[in-house]
C-alpha cells in the first residue's frame, strides 16, 4: 500500500482508522522545490482507538530544521509531539522522504537515492507489523506478539504516562544556537536535571529519596513520578496536586531546561502544567546569556563591564576572547559581588584558601570562573568550585563566605577603569536592585604600585575590608591598606542625610582584580 503526499498539501491522513500496519507498508512525502522555509508536511498513518482525548497518532514528517528539510517518524498526542526519530540526528533526504516497513521486518527512512537516514535495526528478526499502542508506545512485533523494537526504549524529551526510564536511559533536549544540551537523568541516589557542555556536566535541580535509598527506575503515573528500587518497591514520589484530569506526560523544555508535568484540560482544549521543577526565571540554567547575571527583578545584566539590559542571548563578552587555552597576554580574575551560581559541580578542592582556589583557576586554561564558599554549620568548611563556562549566574543577597570570580584577558579591567563610566554604571545597575544604600568603593592604590603582583579585597565584614598584595620573594600575602575607617565614616555620613530618602542597612558593592604573576 502506498500513500502519497504532494508538496502542495501540508497535512495528509492515510489509513488513520488503523493502529497497525503490516510488512511492505510505505508512505512518502515529496520534497518541495524550490525550498520553502514555511513548508511542513505530515502524513498521519496510525492512530489509537481509545476513549482518552486527545489520542495518539503516528506520522511521517518533513519540516524545516535550520535552513533545510528534515525527514522523521513522529508520534503525537493531539498536536503535541512526544517522540521523533530525528531527535538526535537529522535526516536530510533527496527529492522524497519514504517510510517503509521492509519485507525483512526493518523499519526505514530513506530518500529517492535509497540513502537510509534512520532504521530500527530489526531486519531478519521475524517482525510482521508496526503498532501504535494506547500508551503512545510505537512497537515492532512478531507474529507471536514479541516486541523487537519500541520507541519507549529510546526516549527523547518527553516521558509518557506508563513509561519508565532507568539509569541506562535519559531525557534530552537541545536549545537552539548552542552546542549545549539539557538532560533529565536517573542516578543511583537522585534524579537530576543537568546542563551538558562537551565533557562538562552541571546539575541545576535534583530530588533525593530519604535515608539514602538507591533508585533503579522511575515510572510516570496519573498522580506523579514514582521512584523504585531494585526490588520494585516504591521508595519515593514527586506528587502533583490532585486534579480531575490525570497526568499525560512530563517534558524537558528545550528552551528553558525546566521539567514540567502536564495534564489535559478538556474545557480549555489544551495541556496545562501540573508541576514544574523550577518556578523562578533566575533558577533556570540559561536564563541569561554568557557573562550575564539574572537579577532580583528577573532581568539580565551583563557582568562584563556593561550596563546593558537584554532579554535572553546578548553578547556580554563582546570585545574580548574567552578562549583562554589559545594563549595570549595572560588573564585576570574579577570578582562579582552579591552573586552565586545555580549550576552545581563537585568541588575542585576543599579546605583550601580563597587565594589558592583562584590561583588554581588562573593556572587552568579550561577554568572560566570560580565559586568559593565558607560554611560553618558543622565546623568550618571551605569549598572551591571551578567552572568551564560563565552561565547560570544569579544575583543573591550579599553574605559572608561567598565569592564568585570570572576570568578575563589581562588588561580588560585596566582599559575599562581608564574609561571609568562603564564600570561605575555596571556597579550602580547591580546595586540598584538591592534594597538600601549602595556604597561604591573604588581602589586605585594597587594599580599605581609595581610591587603589587596580586591584588584582592577581602570582605569578611563591613569593618574588615583590606587591600592585599602578593610578595614574590616570600610567596605570601601582605596587608597594604585597611579601609574600614574610611568605609564606616562614609556609611555614617550617608545615613545621616535624611534628605536622601533611603533607609536600611548599608550594602557595599565591590569588585577586585587578581593578576597572574609574570614568570
Amino acid at each position: 500500500m502506498l500513500c502519497l503526499l504532494g508538496f502542495f498539501i501540508y497535512f495528509f491522513t492515510c489509513c488513520l482508522s488503523k493502529s497497525d500496519v503490516q510488512i511492505g507498508f510505505q508512505v512518502m512525502i515529496p520534497i518541495p522545490s524550490p525550498y520553502d522555509k514555511n513548508f511542513t508536511g505530515r502524513a498521519f498513518f496510525l492512530e489509537t482507538a481509545t476513549s482518552s482525548v486527545p489520542n495518539f497518532k503516528a506520522a511521517l514528517s518533513v519540516e524545516d530544521i535550520n535552513g533545510s528539510y528534515s525527514c522523521s517518524l513522529q508520534v503525537f498526542i493531539g498536536d503535541f509531539k512526544v517522540w521523533s526519530s530525528g531527535h538526535f540526528s537529522q535526516f536530510k533526504p533527496a527529492e522524497v522522504c519514504v517510510l517503509e516497513l521492509t519485507e525483512k521486518g526493518d523499519l526505514q527512512l530513506k530518500d529517492s537515492k535509497e540513502q537510509i537516514g534512520w532504521r530500527s535495526g530489526t531486519s531478519g528478526q521475524g517482525v510482521e507489523k508496526l503498532q501504535l499502542l494506547s500508551t503512545g508506545d510505537l512497537v515492532l512485533t512478531t507474529g507471536m506478539h514479541l516486541t523487537k523494537w519500541r520507541s519507549f526504549d529510546t526516549p527523547t524529551d518527553v516521558m509518557l504516562w506508563g513509561q519508565r526510564i532507568s539509569i541506562a536511559t535519559r531525557l534530552t533536549s537541545f536549545p537552539t544556537n548552542t552546542n549545549m544540551f539539557y538532560s533529565f537523568e536517573i542516578q543511583h541516589d537522585k534524579i537530576a536535571l543537568l546542563l551538558n557542555s562537551g565533557t562538562l556536566r552541571y546539575s541545576y535541580w535534583d530530588f533525593r529519596p530519604t535515608e539514602g535509598r538507591n533508585i533503579t527506575f522511575a515510572h510516570l503515573g496519573s498522580t506523579g513520578l514514582k521512584l523504585f528500587d531494585g526490588n520494585y518497591r516504591k521508595i519515593a514520589q514527586i506528587s502533583v496536586r490532585q486534579k480531575e484530569q490525570p497526568l499525560r506526560f512530563l517534558t524537558l523544555g528545550d528552551i528553558t531546561g525546566n521539567l514540567g508535568f502536564y495534564h489535559y484540560s478538556p474545557t480549555k482544549g489544551k495541556f496545562e502544567a501540573s508541576f514544574q521543577a523550577l518556578n523562578t526565571t533566575c533558577d533556570l540554567p540559561l536564563a541569561c546569556g554568557p557573562y550575564g547575571i539574572c537579577t532580583h527583578s528577573n532581568s539580565c545584566s551583563c557582568i562584563q563591564f556593561s550596563s546593558q539590559i537584554y532579554a535572553l542571548n546578548p553578547k556580554c563578552n563582546e570585545g574580548f576572547s574567552t578562549e583562554f587555552c589559545r594563549g595570549g597576554d595572560g588573564v585576570e580574575m574579577v570578582e562579582i559581588m552579591g552573586v552565586s551560581n545555580v549550576l552545581r559541580v563537585p568541588p575542585k578542592r576543599i579546605n583550601v584558601s580563597k587565594e589558592e582556589c583562584v590561583h588554581l583557576c588562573i593556572e587552568d586554561c579550561k577554568c572560566s570562573a570560580v565559586l568559593y564558599t565558607v560554611t560553618s554549620s558543622a565546623g568550618i568548611l571551605r569549598e572551591c568550585f571551578h567552572y568551564g563556562l560563565v552561565r547560570g549566574v544569579k544575583q543573591v543577597d550579599q553574605r559572608i563566605g561567598l565569592s564568585y570570580l570570572v576570568k578575563v584577558p589581562k588588561g580588560t579591567m585596566v582599559e575599562k577603569k581608564k574609561k571609568g563610566s562603564k564600570v561605575k554604571k555596571w556597579l550602580l545597575l547591580m546595586g540598584g536592585v538591592v534594597d538600601g544604600l549602595i556604597i561604591l568603593v573604588q581602589f586605585t592604590y594597587w594599580l599605581q604600585r609595581r610591587t603589587i603582583r596580586y591584588a584582592a579585597l577581602n570582605m569578611a565584614s563591613l569593618s574588615d575590608i583590606v587591600l592585599l598584595s602578593y610578595t614574590e620573594n616570600s610567596s605570601k600575602w601582605a596587608v597594604k591598606a585597611r579601609l574600614s575607617t574610611a568605609i564606616n565614616a562614609r556609611r555614617k555620613n550617608h545615613l545621616s542625610k535624611k534628605s536622601s530618602g533611603l533607609s536600611g542597612d548599608c550594602h557595599v558593592d565591590l569588585r577586585y582584580l587578581m593578576e597572574r604573576p609574570k614568570g
